[in-house]
C-alpha cells in the first residue's frame, strides 16, 4: 500500500466533482488575475533571474550580503541576500537595460516591521481569508506577535530558520506555514486555470502562459510523526474549507494516522516535553499526497496529481530508494517551490541522512514527462534553476549544526532570515547537583579531523583518570552513534569493564546494564543520546559523567547531570554521600552551537577566545 504515489482513491463521479470545482474557481476568480501582479507570489515566481543575480547565487560560494535586524517578538534576525555580480565578480547595482525586452526578477528587501498587523499586505486569497482570521490570534488587526511577524516574512518569500520552537508556540508556527502553503497552491492553480480559459480561444501558446513547473507538486512538508501530519492536515482542511469540511478519503486517513499511542508510565513519569512529543501516533514511516480545489481537499492523491506532499523523512527516503534499486521514484520532487521542515530537531535523532538524501533528489531533471505540456513550463524551470526559486521554512527547538549547515545550502534568490537570539543562560542553569563541571577543549584544524582528535584526547587525557577501581559508576554520554561504535570497539579491545546502551540494545541487556552500573559491578556505561531521546529513562547509581561531545539537545545536559542526585537513592550511607562527583565535557571549536546552548552565548564566545583549554563551572 503506497500512500500517495500509486493510490488513485475515489470513483469517477468524485473525480468529475473535482473538475467541476475547478471550473467554479475559474468562473469566480479569473477576473482578479491582474491584482496578482504586485503580489510577492508573482514577483518571486513570474520572472527569470538577471545574469548578475544568477551569477551571485550560483557562484561557489554564493556572493552574499548579510544584514542584521531586530523585531519585537522574533528578536535578532540575520538577513542574507544575494549581492549581484557582473562577469568580473564585481558588485553592481541592478538596473533595467532598455534594449533588453526580458523582465527580470528583482531582489526584495526584508519587509519593515510594523507595530500594527495588516492582513491586506499579505495578499491572502479572499476564499480563505475569513477562515484564516478565525483561526489566527490576530483578529482583524492588532500587534503582530509571533504569528504576524512570521507571516510577514514568509509571505515575502524569504527562507526562514527559526530554532526556538516549543510546545507553547508550535500551534502558531503550524498555522503560519499551513496558511502560506494553501495560499501558495491556490494562487498557482488559479493562474493555470485563468490561462487555460484564455488559451481555449487561441491556437498558439505564447511565452506569457508559462505558469507551472515540470510536475504538479509544489509544496513538500516534512514532519516527524503521523500525529504531526494529522494536526497539519486538520489545519490545512480548516484553512481551505472552514467548518464545511469536504475531505475525500477522510475515514482512511483517520484510521491510518490516529491511534497506536504510546502508553506513558504513571510510576516514574516521563518528562513533560517527552509526553507531548510522543503523544498520538508516533509512526515515522508515512507519505501522503493532497490535491487542493476550491471546496474539496483530496487525501491520498497520486503524487503527480498532488499539490502538497506531506511525509516523514523515512517515508520519502524509502520511495526515493538507492542508486541501484528498481522502482525508484523522485520526479515528484523536481518542481517543489515551498519546502517546510517542522520539528527538524527530531529528524536529527531519527536519521539525518534521510533528509540529506531527499534534498539531493530535489529539482533534478525528471525521467518521464508525466503528461506535462512543456509549452506551459516556466523557462527558469526548464533551465534547471528551480532551486534558486524554492523557499524553505525550517523550524527546530534549538540550534543544531546539521540543520544550520543544510539551511546555508539553500539557494533562494529571495534571501534567507535566521533568528539568531543570543542564549543568555543556557541549560547549565538547570543543573541542581553540586559538582564541578569541567569543559575540555580539544585543538583541531577541521571538521573531519575533529573526529579523530576528539578520540585521541579522550583515550590519552580523559579516560586514564577514570580507570582506577575507585572511579566506578561512570557514565559516558555519546551523541554520535559512529563515535559510540568506535568507543565500544576500543573498550572491548582494551578488555575494560563496561556495559553499553544504545538504540539497538535489547530490553534484557538494558536492564542488566542499568543494574551493573547501579551496583558498581562495572566501571563504565556507554550511553547514546539517541537512546535517551527515545526512552528518557532515569539512570541511578552514577558518580561521574563524561560528555564525549556536548549533547545535541541542550536540555539533556542538565537532565543527565542531575542523575548524580540519585546516587544509590534510598541506600546511600554517609561514606557514599561524601564521595566526590564530577562532570566532564569534551568539545572542539566546531561544537560552538552546542556549547552556547549549554553555557550561554557570551560564556561560549569567551571560552573559544581564551588561551586556556580547560574551563570549570560550579553549580550553587
Amino acid at each position: 500500500d503506497d500512500a500517495g504515489v500509486n493510490a488513485h482513491e475515489g470513483n469517477p463521479a468524485s473525480m468529475s466533482k473535482i473538475n467541476i470545482e475547478e471550473e467554479n474557481v475559474l468562473e469566480e476568480d479569473t477576473s482578479g488575475e491582474d491584482l496578482l501582479q504586485n503580489d510577492p507570489y508573482s514577483l518571486h515566481l513570474n520572472n527569470e533571474l538577471s545574469p548578475s543575480i544568477f551569477l551571485a547565487v550560483s557562484s561557489k560560494p554564493p556572493k552574499l550580503e548579510k544584514l542584521n535586524f531586530f523585531w519585537t517578538t522574533l528578536g535578532t534576525l540575520q538577513f542574507v541576500k544575494p549581492l549581484p555580480q557582473n562577469e568580473n565578480n564585481s558588485v553592481i547595482k541592478e538596473r533595467t537595460n532598455l534594449l533588453d525586452k526580458n523582465s527580470y526578477a528583482e531582489l526584495r528587501t526584508l519587509p519593515e516591521e510594523s507595530p500594527e498587523f495588516d492582513w491586506d499586505k499579505l495578499h491572502i486569497k479572499s476564499q480563505i481569508l475569513e477562515n484564516v482570521k478565525i483561526k489566527s490570534k490576530l483578529g482583524n488587526s492588532g500587534k503582530p506577535g509571533l504569528q504576524g511577524e512570521l507571516l510577514t516574512i514568509a509571505f515575502n518569500y524569504h527562507d526562514i530558520y527559526f530554532p526556538e520552537e516549543n510546545f507553547e508556540n508550535i500551534d502558531d508556527i503550524q498555522f503560519v506555514y499551513c496558511v502560506h502553503a494553501i495560499n501558495h497552491v491556490i494562487k498557482a492553480r488559479l493562474k493555470v486555470l485563468h490561462h487555460n480559459s484564455k488559451l481555449s480561444k487561441r491556437s498558439e501558446v505564447s511565452e506569457e502562459f508559462r505558469d507551472q513547473g515540470l510536475v504538479r507538486p509544489k509544496v513538500l512538508i516534512l514532519l516527524p510523526f503521523k500525529e504531526s501530519a494529522n494536526r497539519v492536515v486538520k489545519l490545512l482542511s480548516y484553512i481551505l474549507l472552514g467548518e464545511k469540511e469536504n475531505v475525500m478519503n477522510k475515514k482512511r486517513f483517520i484510521d491510518e494516522y490516529t491511534g497506536c499511542e504510546i502508553i506513558m508510565p504513571e510510576k516514574n513519569p516521563k518528562p513533560p516535553d517527552y509526553q507531548l512529543l510522543f503523544s498520538g501516533n508516533t509512526d515515522d514511516n508515512f507519505r501522503i499526497g493532497l490535491t487542493v480545489t476550491k471546496k474539496c481537499l483530496k487525501l491520498y492523491a497520486d503524487f503527480y496529481s498532488s499539490d502538497i506532499i506531506i511525509a516523514s523523512p523515512l517515508g520519502l527516503r524509502m520511495l526515493i530508494g538507492a542508486e541501484n534499486e528498481k522502482n525508484r521514484d523522485f520526479d515528484f520532487l523536481s518542481s517543489i517551490e515551498l519546502l517546510i521542515m517542522d520539528q527538524a530537531h527530531v529528524f536529527v535523532m531519527q536519521n539525518w541522512e534521510h533528509v540529506i538524501h531527499i534534498i539531493k533528489h530535489m529539482h533534478l531533471q525528471p525521467k518521464d514527462s508525466h503528461g506535462t505540456d512543456l509549452s506551459r513550463v516556466r523557462m527558469w524551470s526548464l533551465n534547471g534553476w528551480s532551486k534558486y526559486y524554492m523557499q524553505s521554512l525550517v523550524f527546530s527547538s534549538h540550534p543544531i549544526p546539521e540543520i544550520t549547515a543544510l539551511f546555508t545550502m539553500f539557494f533562494n534568490y529571495g534571501g534567507k532570515v535566521t533568528v539568531m537570539n543570543p542564549i543568555k543562560a543556557g541549560s547549565i542553569c538547570q543543573v541542581a547537583v553540586h559538582a564541578p563541571q569541567v569543559f575540555h577543549e580539544v585543538s583541531t584544524n577541521s571538521v573531519l579531523s575533529a573526529v579523530d582528535d576528539r578520540f585521541e584526547a579522550f583515550v590519552s587525557d580523559i579516560l586514564p583518570q577514570f580507570k582506577d577501581p575507585s572511579m566506578k559508576h561512570t557514565l559516558i554520554f555519546i551523541p554520535s552513534y559512529f563515535d559510540f561504535v568506535r568507543l565500544r570497539n576500543y573498550f572491548k579491545k582494551q578488555e575494560m569493564k563496561f556495559v553499553h546502551i544504545c538504540e539497538y540494545t535489547q530490553e534484557k541487556k538494558i536492564t542488566r546494564a542499568r543494574s551493573k552500573i547501579f551496583h558498581g559491578k562495572t566501571q563504565f556505561l556507554l550511553y547514546t543520546e539517541r537512546f535517551h531521546f527515545y526512552r528518557r529513562i532515569k539512570l541511578r547509581g552514577l558518580r561521574h559523567i563524561i560528555f564525549y561531545q556536548p549533547p545535541t539537545n541542550p536540555g539533556f545536559y542538565s537532565e543527565i547531570c542531575n542523575f548524580l542526585h540519585d546516587f544509590k537513592k534510598g541506600k546511600a550511607n554517609q561514606e557514599d554521600s561524601d564521595i566526590d562527583r564530577s562532570i566532564n565535557v569534551i568539545y572542539t571549536k566546531y561544537d560552538i552551537i552546542q556549547i552556547a546552548s549549554v553555557v550561554g552565548s557570551e560564556r561560549a564566545t569567551k571560552m573559544l577566545a581564551s588561551e586556556k583549554s580547560v574551563h570549570m563551572f560550579m553549580s550553587d
